[in-house]
């Protein structure tokens, strides 16, 4: 070791010790004078001045310490030291010693025979290949020692080096003759730039370094150490004096074991310590000064690094870089990780690093802090942060110093061992998990995955301390730094991320972009969700991020520097703040000081671009549970209870979801806030965004592209879910997030923003939104149907509340209470539908009468509220959507049904869509409840005609269209009232046409339809065939109930003949020319087509006639089978008949004849009467007499 001046003085006592301090300079002189100037003229000469000292054995003898040559090694190499005395001319040479001659033959060319320094240099650095002659091995050690004890060397190195000793000021201003301008020349050897002076240091410190005990005060310092450590001999004859650099390896070792903590570690004295580094300093420019390493990778050198240069660090950083190649040897190996351990300890073993950042160590003042002590100063820890910070904030940090920055972040990340905290404290992990995966980083990575959770629990420690060792090789600014990583997602990156510059930060966001997709490959994602998962943990380490929001942090968030951390805002928690500034503004909610202007607002608001960030990583988190810190620290137990199968992307936090009532109360808290974020900005979601990539592009486009936090991409997706584009991941994925909606209406961003207000002041303490939706659409029922004067929910929630209504109706699990109740009945009779378009509902529909009460009331009551608002039936407005345009665009939403039900027959009408017409005409014929014009139409006819029907009706049954068979049969009979009788009259003349719009007729006359008119029943277009068939055979119908039902289509016909499809299609050109003036109606054309008939001087249509002939038999024949129930019913039957007034003319005239035979009658018995009165008056008094 060289020390300064006054470590010199202090520490080293006597005159022998001052001397050897003193000489050690003079050697590297003339060793550099006599290698790299031997071609020069002057040499000799040189030698010359300088041989006599050095080759004098008395000075030689007196300038030895006594602890450094045992008597009994000099006794034993004598003659080696008599031969060496015996030469004093200038011209002595190494070559021409006995000692040393067989060995310098064997293993040194010729031309280096005429220079000491090459021998000396070629037999050291031949010792590890053979055995060299003891008395061989003793001559060079004595010659090297006699060379560093002689204090007239000095004036040489004042020679060689005087330009370089006059450019620096700290060697020019030591003083001459006392050995420390030696040390100081060393000390800044990197700023020598005179060519010769340099060769003379390079000459002399590698002469220095192949043994200890030539170093200045080295063995003073770690004599105990080395005994301690049994790191060898420290006396010349009890090992090969070539061998000491192991000696200096071997405290290297010790000193890293005990950084390391391992067990047993040997602590290592301080002053020893700094021996130990400050050897590895001075050796850190050429690897052949590290003796040990030098010969451990000298194979390895010229395998990997031949063409490189020595000097400058270049051969270290060249085997650094090759360390784990298969080729490389497994001593050459150790050696080289055991340097850089040192370097991890103190930056300046790194020639190379300390010299390209040395400036800027100072500019930024990276060892200027006076509470960090200086062994922590000189790690490469620091020295990382402390510019990585510089550079992070927007500082100059020279391009060179940035290069070998980042080959020691790689360097870090390549190797866990060269950390020793992670050595200390992930020791368990590594044995349990991640044993034999150490090369090009997989045992970090192994580590990473581990600290995930992927592998069971990890130490606290042993987390911070991969947290740490993330920070300061900070992977982030650049994915090269991880090998691991760049080999895994190479061909991703060549593919996906071409158009990004190697080595941008933004390689990281678009490999997180293409995570799950086709592009991504399996060991890619793996060490890329590895990586993230701590770079989630601490805000800085995504450089974009830092970049944009670090102004906002500190206004808002008030963070400190880069490379400083707060208790009361920890990382972690740093981003969550910035997560709330983006997406919480007043209007949301978020509380402002009293008083507070616009101004204030935006101050307390993010920048735009720090805004982008944020929604950049909540995209990426998003994609992974585990990137998000707090939901992961949260919802630990909850995951492990609910979600513990869930193992594909993203189907943990759809899982939370599912679960939220029964998370715990924090876990439920983070996961709704979370929910609540993915409803205003849904393209979070990615997973959701990749799938639904394509319905997206076709009809959501313009909105994804203008979207600014509005829920209106979500709302797109909802309305165009059934499109063709949709394909089932974003089906499910939409579905799924409306599932999640319906647990809180603040899931909803739309319908939250829209209604808060109205909530908060019609529905307070109501939190699920099919509650909040009830509850705000049963208030603005009631304020319309009592003609509220204003009404109570604002215009802006009741538009919003429709579109929630709406979306409600489009799937079953949408309506909670609906589908509980129903659970049963969708599994036995709906298996095979999906959700989804309203099918299921449609499903359980189609199968009322199988349903259970439960179920069947509950859908019975939706049947009615979609019937008073058809714009609710999800699946009549979707499959009538384009006919509602075409027929229906200015009536209002609630008479849709009506209009359609109207126009149902045009030609234009689409074919699906009248079919879902029929089908709620059926619908509304089971029951006048769910017809709700006729309801309003009859509802005094109702309970003065039918009322018998309701009494025995049981509530929230179906009346199977008892009440309207009631109303057909008062219809016939004339008895309803003009605007009941219009409505029942449509639905006659509907369900003459159809036969399945009468549930009376359907319910009994099933088999008989089967059994006579299969045929008709099976035609596609119905038009009354069905009627008209059972008709013509109704004296074949054998069940009464059947025949009954047939017989009162026949009476309810009589009434009017456009219940009668069949005659009126027959008879409509009669019509025409015969009743053109007689108003339809109460059987009024009817009765004209009779006249006709029997006018012998009207020519009816042939079809005509004969269906009116049918009619009259048919007439007939009911007549008989069902005589009248009483006189009203038989005067209504003649007052309905087409036959009237020929039965009335008859009747009169019965009654007339019956009045005169009344009449003469009357008379003729009065006369009769009074005769025999006369007669027993004049009888009596005869009978008195006698």
């Amino acid at each position: 070791m060289f020390p300064t001046a006054p470590e010199c003085s202090s520490r080293l006592t006597g005159s022998v010790k001052m001397a050897d301090c003193i000489r050690v300079p003079l050697l590297l002189l003339l060793m550099c004078i006599l290698s790299s100037l031997h071609p020069i003229q002057g040499e000799n000469n040189i030698i010359a001045k300088i041989a006599p000292q050095a080759d004098n054995p008395q000075k030689l003898a007196g300038g030895l310490r006594p602890d450094l040559v045992n008597q009994g090694a000099a006794e034993k190499n004598q003659g080696a030291a008599a031969s060496l005395s015996r030469k004093r001319t200038p011209e002595w040479k190494l070559s021409e010693e006995a000692a040393c001659r067989d060995d310098l033959s064997r293993l040194c060319p010729k031309h280096y025979w005429n220079s000491n320094l090459e021998v000396l240099g070629c037999l050291q650095d031949k010792k590890e290949d053979t055995e060299i002659a003891t008395e061989c091995n003793h001559l060079l050690w004595t010659y090297k020692l006699n060379l560093t004890t002689d204090p007239k060397f000095e004036s040489i190195a004042v020679e060689v080096c005087k330009s370089t000793i006059a450019e620096t000021k700290e060697c020019a201003a030591e003083e001459l003759g006392k050995g420390y301008l030696l040390s100081c020349l060393v000390d800044h050897r990197g700023n020598i730039s005179d060519y010769q002076c340099k060769q003379y240091i390079t000459k002399m410190t590698s002469i220095i370094f192949s043994d200890y005990r030539l170093i200045c005060g080295f063995m003073d310092k770690c004599l105990d150490d080395i005994n301690a450590l049994r790191c060898g001999s420290i006396s010349t004859g009890e090992k090969d004096i070539h061998s000491q650099g192991e000696v200096i390896a071997c405290l290297e070792k010790g000193l890293v074991r005990e950084a390391e903590e391992q067990p047993g570690a040997h602590s290592i004295k301080e002053d020893c310590k700094k021996s130990i580094m400050r050897v590895a300093e001075l050796s850190s420019d050429d690897f052949h000064l590290d003796r040990y390493l030098y010969f451990a990778c000298r194979d390895d050198r010229e395998r990997f690094c031949e063409s490189t240069l020595a000097g400058e660090g270049r051969v270290y950083k060249c085997l650094f870089n090759h360390k784990f190649e298969e080729a490389m040897s497994e001593r050459c190996r150790e050696a080289l990780t055991t340097r850089q351990k040192l370097i991890a300890q103190d930056y300046k073993v790194s020639y190379s690093l300390a010299r390209a950042c040395k400036s800027d160590l100072r500019k930024y003042r990276c060892s200027a802090d006076s509470n960090m002590p200086r062994a922590r100063e000189a790690r490469l820890s620091y020295l990382l942060l402390c510019l990585e910070s510089a550079v992070h904030r927007g500082r100059v940090v020279s391009g060179e110093c940035q290069g070998e920055m980042m080959d020691y972040r790689r360097m870090l990340m390549e190797d866990f061992s060269l950390s020793p905290e992670i050595v200390l404290h992930c020791r368990s992990e590594i044995e349990g998990h991640c044993s034999g995966l150490h090369r090009k980083g997989r045992t970090l990575h192994c580590l990473m995955r581990v600290g995930r959770g992927d592998m069971g629990a990890i130490d606290p420690n042993c987390q911070r301390a991969l947290q740490t060792l993330i920070q300061e090789a900070d992977p982030g600014a650049d994915y090269r730094i991880d090998r691991a990583l760049n080999e895994a997602c190479e061909s991703v990156i060549q593919t996906a991320c071409k158009h990004i510059r190697t080595g941008d930060p933004m390689i990281l966001s678009c490999l997180m972009e293409h995570l799950y997709t086709e592009k991504m490959v399996d060991d890619c994602e793996h060490r890329l969700l590895e990586l993230q998962y701590f770079i989630a943990r601490d805000w800085k380490l995504d450089p974009i991020l830092y970049k944009k929001c670090q102004g906002d942090a500190a206004r808002l968030c008030h963070t400190h520097g880069w490379n400083e951390t707060s208790e009361m805002m920890p990382p972690g928690a740093i981003f969550s703040c910035l997560y709330r500034h983006a997406y919480r503004s007043v209007e949301q909610g978020r509380r402002l000081p009293s008083g507070a202007s616009a101004a204030e607002n935006r101050r307390v608001t993010l920048s735009r671009d720090c805004k982008v960030e944020v929604q950049r990583i909540l995209h990426q988190r998003a994609l992974d549970v585990k990137l998000d810190p707090e939901l992961q620290r949260r919802c630990m137990t909850d995951l492990g209870k609910w979600c513990s199968e869930k193992t594909e992307a993203g189907q943990e936090l759809e899982c939370l979801q599912d679960h939220l009532e029964d998370l715990v109360s924090d876990c439920r808290d983070v996961v709704g806030n979370l929910t609540e974020l993915e409803s205003e900005d849904i393209q979070i979601e990615a997973l959701l965004m990749r799938a639904c990539e394509p319905v997206i592009q076709t009809h959501c486009h313009e909105v994804a592209d203008n979207q600014i936090d509005t829920g209106d991409l979500m709302e797109c997706l909802v309305q165009n879910k059934h499109q063709k584009e949709m394909n089932e991941k974003c089906a499910v994925g939409v579905t799924h997030f409306q599932l999640i909606q319906i647990k809180d209406f603040r899931f909803s961003y739309k319908f939250k923003t829209a209604c808060k207000e109205d909530v908060l002041k019609l529905c307070p303490n109501i939190k699920k939104k099919v509650d909040v939706v009830i509850c705000l659409s049963t208030t603005v029922r009631n304020d319309t149907l009592q003609d509220a004067k204003e009404q109570r929910v604002s215009v802006k929630c009741r538009k919003q509340l429709r579109v929630e209504e709406v979306e409600m109706s489009e799937d079953i699990r949408l309506e909670p209470e609906l589908y509980d109740s129903c659970k049963q009945d969708i599994i036995r009779l709906c298996q095979n539908v999906a959700f989804g378009n309203a099918q299921v509902i449609e499903c359980l529909k189609e199968n009322k009468r199988q349903l259970t009460q439960r179920c069947h009331q509950r859908i019975f009551k939706l049947q009615e509220v979609e019937m008073v608002d058809p714009e609710l039936d999800y699946q009549l407005m979707r499959v009538c959507k384009h006919m509602i345009r075409r027929f229906c665009t200015e009536s209002d939403g609630k008479n849709v049904l009506q209009c359609l039900k109207q126009n149902k027959n045009s030609e234009l009408m689409d074919p699906k869509c009248k079919q879902m017409i029929t089908k709620r005409q059926i619908t509304q014929n089971t029951d006048y409840r769910l017809n709700p014009v006729l309801r309003k139409a009859c509802k005094a006819d109702i309970p003065k005609f039918c009322q018998p029907i309701l009494n025995k009706a049981t509530p929230d049954s179906e009346l199977e269209g008892q009440v309207i068979s009631c109303l057909k049969l008062k219809y016939a009979d004339q008895r309803l009232s003009p605007d009941c009788e219009d409505q029942i009259r449509v639905i006659l003349q509907e369900s003459a046409l159809d036969y399945r719009l009468d549930p009376q007729l359907q319910i009994h006359c099933t088999q008989e339809i089967s059994r006579l008119c299969p045929e008709e029943a099976a035609a596609q277009e119905q038009t009354g065939q069905v009627e008209e068939c059972l008709k013509v055979n109704l004296l074949k119908i054998k069940q009464e109930g059947c025949k009954k039902e047939v017989l009162n289509m026949l009476k309810e016909s009589k009434a009017d003949i456009f219940v009668d499809p069949v005659l009126h299609t027959a008879c409509a050109l009669d019509i025409k020319h015969q009743c053109a003036a007689i108003p339809p109606g109460k059987g009024r054309q009817m009765s004209c087509l009779m006249e006709a008939l029997q006018d012998k001087r009207v020519r009816l249509q042939p079809e005509c006639k004969k269906r009116l002939q049918d009619r009259i038999d048919m007439w007939s024949y009911a007549a008989k089978v069902a005589p009248a129930d009483g006189f009203s019913d038989l005067a209504m039957q003649v007052m309905a008949s087409p036959s009237k007034n020929y039965i009335l003319t008859v009747i009169g005239v019965g009654v007339a004849l019956l009045f005169l035979m009344g009449l003469f009658c009357g008379r003729f018995t009065k006369r009769i009467t009074q005769e025999l009165k006369d007669s027993k008056l004049q009888s009596f008094p005869q009978r008195g007499r006698k």
